[in-house]
Protein backbone atom coordinates (compact mmCIF):
# COMPACT_ATOMS: atom_id res chain seq x y z
CA UNK A 1 0.00 0.00 0.00
CA UNK A 2 0.87 3.23 -0.78
CA UNK A 3 1.56 6.09 1.68
CA UNK A 4 -1.07 8.26 -0.20
CA UNK A 5 -2.88 8.41 -3.38
CA UNK A 6 -5.01 10.78 -5.56
CA UNK A 7 -8.20 10.31 -7.65
CA UNK A 8 -10.83 12.01 -9.18
CA UNK A 9 -14.67 10.38 -8.43
CA UNK A 10 -15.80 11.39 -11.50
CA UNK A 11 -13.03 9.93 -13.75
CA UNK A 12 -13.82 6.27 -12.31
CA UNK A 13 -16.19 3.81 -14.17
CA UNK A 14 -19.96 3.78 -13.32
CA UNK A 15 -20.50 0.92 -11.50
CA UNK A 16 -24.12 1.26 -11.24
CA UNK A 17 -24.64 0.90 -14.68
CA UNK A 18 -27.95 -0.51 -15.89
CA UNK A 19 -29.03 -1.89 -12.92
CA UNK A 20 -30.56 1.02 -10.67
CA UNK A 21 -31.28 3.34 -14.45
CA UNK A 22 -30.93 6.62 -13.15
CA UNK A 23 -28.03 6.56 -10.57
CA UNK A 24 -24.56 6.33 -10.81
CA UNK A 25 -21.73 5.08 -8.36
CA UNK A 26 -18.30 5.36 -8.45
CA UNK A 27 -16.61 3.15 -6.24
CA UNK A 28 -12.96 4.59 -5.56
CA UNK A 29 -11.78 2.80 -2.16
CA UNK A 30 -9.99 0.27 -4.19
CA UNK A 31 -7.99 3.01 -6.55
CA UNK A 32 -7.32 4.81 -3.17
CA UNK A 33 -5.51 1.96 -2.52
CA UNK A 34 -7.07 2.12 1.36
CA UNK A 35 -7.53 -0.21 4.16
CA UNK A 36 -9.89 1.37 6.13
CA UNK A 37 -11.97 3.90 4.05
CA UNK A 38 -14.17 3.77 1.31
CA UNK A 39 -15.29 6.93 -0.57
CA UNK A 40 -17.97 6.56 -3.31
CA UNK A 41 -20.19 9.63 -5.34
CA UNK A 42 -23.71 8.74 -6.20
CA UNK A 43 -25.72 10.77 -8.75
CA UNK A 44 -28.98 10.47 -8.76
CA UNK A 45 -31.33 12.31 -11.70
CA UNK A 46 -34.04 14.76 -10.99
CA UNK A 47 -36.44 13.40 -9.05
CA UNK A 48 -36.11 10.12 -8.95
CA UNK A 49 -36.22 7.86 -5.62
CA UNK A 50 -34.83 4.80 -5.07
CA UNK A 51 -36.44 1.74 -4.65
CA UNK A 52 -33.85 -0.23 -3.52
CA UNK A 53 -32.15 0.33 0.37
CA UNK A 54 -29.58 -1.29 2.57
CA UNK A 55 -28.22 -1.32 5.40
CA UNK A 56 -24.47 -3.14 6.58
CA UNK A 57 -23.19 -5.69 8.93
CA UNK A 58 -20.58 -3.68 10.14
CA UNK A 59 -19.84 -0.58 8.23
CA UNK A 60 -20.81 3.31 9.67
CA UNK A 61 -21.30 5.30 6.74
CA UNK A 62 -21.37 9.03 6.20
CA UNK A 63 -22.80 10.89 3.25
CA UNK A 64 -22.31 14.35 2.03
CA UNK A 65 -24.48 16.11 -0.23
CA UNK A 66 -22.03 17.95 -2.45
CA UNK A 67 -24.92 19.23 -5.58
CA UNK A 68 -28.42 19.41 -5.54
CA UNK A 69 -31.05 18.41 -2.68
CA UNK A 70 -33.34 15.53 -1.79
CA UNK A 71 -34.51 13.24 0.85
CA UNK A 72 -32.98 10.16 2.54
CA UNK A 73 -34.87 7.26 4.03
CA UNK A 74 -33.52 6.43 7.15
CA UNK A 75 -35.63 3.10 9.29
CA UNK A 76 -39.08 4.47 7.55
CA UNK A 77 -38.43 8.07 8.66
CA UNK A 78 -37.92 10.64 5.94
CA UNK A 79 -35.50 13.68 6.03
CA UNK A 80 -34.67 16.69 4.10
CA UNK A 81 -31.25 16.99 2.58
CA UNK A 82 -29.56 20.29 1.05
CA UNK A 83 -26.39 21.04 -0.20
CA UNK A 84 -23.34 20.36 2.15
CA UNK A 85 -25.64 18.34 4.54
CA UNK A 86 -23.70 15.43 6.21
CA UNK A 87 -25.75 12.38 7.72
CA UNK A 88 -24.02 9.53 9.52
CA UNK A 89 -25.47 5.98 9.78
CA UNK A 90 -25.42 3.63 11.84
CA UNK A 91 -24.88 0.23 10.01
CA UNK A 92 -27.65 -1.58 10.97
CA UNK A 93 -29.97 1.44 9.44
CA UNK A 94 -31.91 0.69 5.97
CA UNK A 95 -31.25 3.73 3.89
CA UNK A 96 -32.59 4.88 0.26
CA UNK A 97 -31.79 8.53 -1.16
CA UNK A 98 -34.42 10.49 -3.43
CA UNK A 99 -33.24 13.24 -5.70
CA UNK A 100 -34.43 17.34 -5.66
CA UNK A 101 -35.68 18.66 -8.78
CA UNK A 102 -32.16 19.67 -9.46
CA UNK A 103 -31.05 16.16 -9.09
CA UNK A 104 -28.67 14.58 -5.92
CA UNK A 105 -24.63 14.26 -5.52
CA UNK A 106 -23.85 12.33 -2.74
CA UNK A 107 -20.39 11.45 -1.76
CA UNK A 108 -20.36 7.81 0.52
CA UNK A 109 -17.74 7.77 3.30
CA UNK A 110 -17.22 3.82 4.54
CA UNK A 111 -15.17 2.59 7.35
CA UNK A 112 -13.33 -0.75 7.00
CA UNK A 113 -14.61 -3.61 4.67
CA UNK A 114 -14.97 -7.02 5.51
CA UNK A 115 -13.03 -8.97 2.83
CA UNK A 116 -16.31 -10.61 1.79
CA UNK A 117 -18.74 -7.36 2.26
CA UNK A 118 -21.33 -6.47 4.58
CA UNK A 119 -24.02 -4.39 2.44
CA UNK A 120 -27.41 -5.74 3.06
CA UNK A 121 -29.86 -5.18 0.11
CA UNK A 122 -33.28 -4.62 0.68
CA UNK A 123 -37.01 -2.73 -0.74
CA UNK A 124 -37.12 1.10 0.13
CA UNK A 125 -40.32 1.29 1.99
CA UNK A 126 -41.23 5.08 1.29
CA UNK A 127 -44.07 6.19 3.70
CA UNK A 128 -45.98 8.71 1.28
CA UNK A 129 -45.27 5.79 -1.82
CA UNK A 130 -48.16 6.13 -3.69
Amino acid sequence: MSSFATVNLLELEDSVGDRAPGIEGRFGRKQLDSRDLGISHFRYAANLRSPMAHSHREQEEAYVVVAGSGRVLLDGEVHDLRQWDVVRVAPEVVRAFEAGPEGLDVIAVGGPKPPDGDGVPGAATWPDAA
